[in-house]
């Protein structure tokens, strides 16, 4: 059976959850889910996808200009664009940023966190052809590093939770 075939397998796989738009089933897992988040300055952002986006260019004015775009989306766009300058650690703290912004979105959002809690020691996985570092790369073959800091996140919200 060759690699592909597993995969598609794995798409079945009840052990599994795949998400990637915020209108489909665990589209709460999404950074375009419109959850407003606030930082530690008290600075309000529409999603987690605005924030991680404008912290590419913190303490700038392209942080502020994303941090305002109409929709995740244009957020993910002005982001995405090069012509803006991005921080020259960006690659070493990404994965940091992501997790804050996660922490802030399930922590601040009680229903978002039952959501994640639920799902139990399910794997997470972000499904889509358009991403191989965050998602699974639609075949399988991508980091899903998305999914792997929602299943970090979820165990750290259990362990509190145990704690308290």
């Amino acid at each position: 059976m060759s690699e592909n075939t597993n995969w598609f397998t794995n798409l079945k796989d009840p052990n599994r959850i795949y998400f990637y738009s915020q209108r489909d089933t665990y589209g709460e897992f999404s950074n375009f889910y419109p959850a407003q988040i606030t930082d530690h300055t008290g600075k309000v952002w529409p999603t987690t996808e605005h924030y991680f986006q404008a912290k590419k260019f913190e303490n700038t004015e392209h942080e502020e200009i994303i941090r305002n775009a109409k929709t995740p989306g244009q957020a993910a766009k002005q982001g995405r664009s090069r012509s803006r300058p991005l921080r020259k650690d960006w690659e070493e703290v990404k994965e940091n940023i992501m997790m804050e912004a996660l922490r802030m979105k399930f922590n601040q959002h009680e229903d978002l966190k039952r959501v994640l809690v639920d799902t139990g020691d399910r794997i997470l996985v972000e499904h889509t052809k358009n991403d191989f570092y965050w998602a699974d790369g639609g075949c399988g073959n991508g980091k899903n590093r998305l999914g792997v800091l929602l299943m970090e996140l979820r165990a750290e919200i259990l362990a509190n939770m145990e704690a308290n």
